[in-house]
């Protein structure tokens, strides 16, 4: 089954093309590979503009699991605007004065930063980073399995412990293996917006999970649990429009159904009316826009179709249970 694009999707290669270059380290687990790879595949088929890269100091390498991986490229020349996937290898107890990643890797990495890219590690792929002499002052995370290993082996680094995954500027780290699919997505949502990660996030039969001051469930899934087609019609067209007027009687001719029976529908599928769906769609938007310190509430409720700022006020004080302008300062805070 192949997602239909909802924008032109771009050709590998092309300039305006961004890079996702995965570092496969000798005894890398399968899982911390395939589950990012496989996200921002799926993003790329919806039309993200992705050119994935597979990459090896030596042409093959062996996974944990056994199985060889290959031919593989070359480190390539580092870009700035590139994404270094580092999949967690299985590491060996740490021997002090011993190397713990690859060498050829480790300088690798250090170039790419120095480029200007972004760097993400899964699982015990922290421990390249580590390596690289780039978590010094950072937030970072790995395997619960390799915490303390981490702190010992790298002072320097704030090695955090029980959570999913952590930005810290240009250094993303994820925990143990599954939640190397978090970090894609929350990587994809901060490039790609919310709607486009949702969309990825369902076609891939995962819940969307997230870490930091942002809401921990999706609006653009939380409601999707069932299996009304109709009721999915009409929960595309608002998600894809929030800010949109959306009357009764057109949702109801795109559901097939009368006004009553899909406004009937909907409550019994998703609890909601319509219009409170919308609503939900609409403060999410908000959310977002409100990362941007240059936008005003009263601009962002308005792109949100709010024509009235103070109902948007009150709808998110209703929701949040505290004003718009404190849930600004909370999102706009350095991380």
């Amino acid at each position: 089954m192949t997602p239909r694009p909802h924008v032109p999707i771009s050709v590998p290669g092309h300039p305006g093309t961004r890079r996702v270059v995965f570092v496969l380290l000798p005894g890398v687990n399968l899982l911390d590979l395939g589950g990012p790879a496989q996200v921002f595949d799926v993003a790329r088929r919806f039309g993200a503009a992705y050119d994935l890269l597979f990459c090896a100091a030596v042409p093959q390498v062996q996974s944990s699991q056994g199985l060889p991986l290959g031919p593989l490229a070359p480190f390539p020349t580092p870009r700035p605007d590139d994404l270094i996937i580092i999949p967690g290898p299985r590491l060996d107890d740490p021997v002090p004065g011993r190397p713990w990643i690859e060498p050829a890797a480790v300088v690798w990495l250090r170039a790419a930063f120095a480029a200007g890219a972004h760097l993400a590690s899964v699982c015990t792929g922290t421990a390249a980073l580590g390596e690289a002499g780039l978590l010094d002052g950072r937030r970072c995370t790995t395997h619960w399995g390799a915490v303390e290993a981490m702190r010992a082996r790298y002072p320097g680094a704030l090695v955090q412990d029980a959570v999913l995954y952590t930005h810290d500027g240009p250094i993303t780290t994820s925990a143990g293996i599954a939640s190397g699919i978090d970090m894609a997505l929350s990587l994809l949502e901060r490039e790609h917006g919310p709607l486009l990660t949702a969309q990825v996030a369902h076609y891939l039969v995962v819940y969307l999970r997230r870490d930091g001051v942002q809401t921990q469930a999706s609006v653009y899934l939380e409601y999707r649990t069932h299996l009304h087609p109709g009721v999915h019609r009409v929960q595309d067209q608002l998600s894809q429009h929030p800010a949109d007027r959306a009357p009764l009687n057109a949702l109801a001719e795109l559901a097939n159904m009368s006004p009553r029976g899909l406004t009937r529908a909907f409550k019994q599928h998703t609890g909601l009316t319509p219009l409170a769906y919308q609503h939900e769609l609409r403060l999410e938007l908000a959310a977002q826009l409100m990362a941007d310190p240059h936008l005003t509430l009263e601009v962002i409720a308005g792109r949100c179709g709010f024509d009235d700022p103070r109902h948007f006020r009150r709808l998110w004080q209703a929701r949040h249970g505290s004003p718009p302008s404190e849930a600004r300062t909370q999102l706009t805070a350095p991380r």
